[in-house]
C-alpha cells in the first residue's frame, strides 16, 4: 500500500504569480487567489504547512461586483468605543478604498488562526497597474 505524501516545510517551492483584477469580479477572483495562496493548485498540497505561493494583485480599483452589491453590500468597522461602528458600501469601498476590499475578500476565504496569517502575509494587492515586485521575475496568471 502507497502511503500518503505529506510535504515538510523546508522542501516547499514558492513561485510568484501576478494577476490583472482589470474586469474581473471580485469574488471569482478572491477564490482562485485563496487557491494559489493556499497551496490547493499543487499536487504536493499538504493541510497543515503553508505550501502556498505568492500572489500580486494589479488593477485593484477596476475589479467588478454583480447585481446591486454596489448599493446593498455594507462593509463594517468597529473601533472598539461604544458607537465606534462605522459603515461603508460598496461603492463607497471600490471608490476610496479598492485594495482594501480585495484584501477583505480574499482573507475572508483563507483559514482562521496561525497558518492562514502566514498565508495572508503573502498576498500583495495594488490599486494600479505598477508593482514593486519586478526582480521576482513574477508568471502571469490568467483568470477564468
Amino acid at each position: 500500500m502507497k502511503n500518503t505524501y505529506m510535504q515538510k516545510k523546508e522542501t516547499v517551492e514558492r513561485n510568484w504569480y501576478v494577476i490583472d483584477a482589470n474586469g474581473l469580479t471580485l469574488g471569482r477572483l478572491a477564490t482562485q487567489v485563496a487557491h494559489v495562496l493556499r497551496g490547493k493548485n499543487k499536487p504536493t498540497f499538504t493541510p497543515h504547512i503553508d505550501c502556498g505561493d505568492y500572489v500580486i494583485v494589479v488593477n485593484a480599483d477596476k475589479v467588478n461586483l454583480t447585481g446591486n452589491k454596489l448599493d446593498k453590500k455594507i462593509y463594517y468597522n468597529h473601533s472598539g468605543y461604544t458607537g465606534g461602528l462605522r459603515e461603508r458600501t460598496a461603492r463607497e469601498m471600490k471608490e476610496k478604498y479598492p485594495v482594501e476590499m480585495v484584501e477583505r475578500a480574499i482573507k475572508g476565504m483563507l483559514p482562521k488562526g496561525r497558518l492562514g496569517r502566514q498565508m495572508y502575509r503573502k498576498l500583495f494587492v495594488y490599486a494600479g497597474e505598477n508593482h514593486p515586485h519586478t526582480a521576482q521575475q513574477p508568471v502571469e496568471m490568467k483568470i477564468k
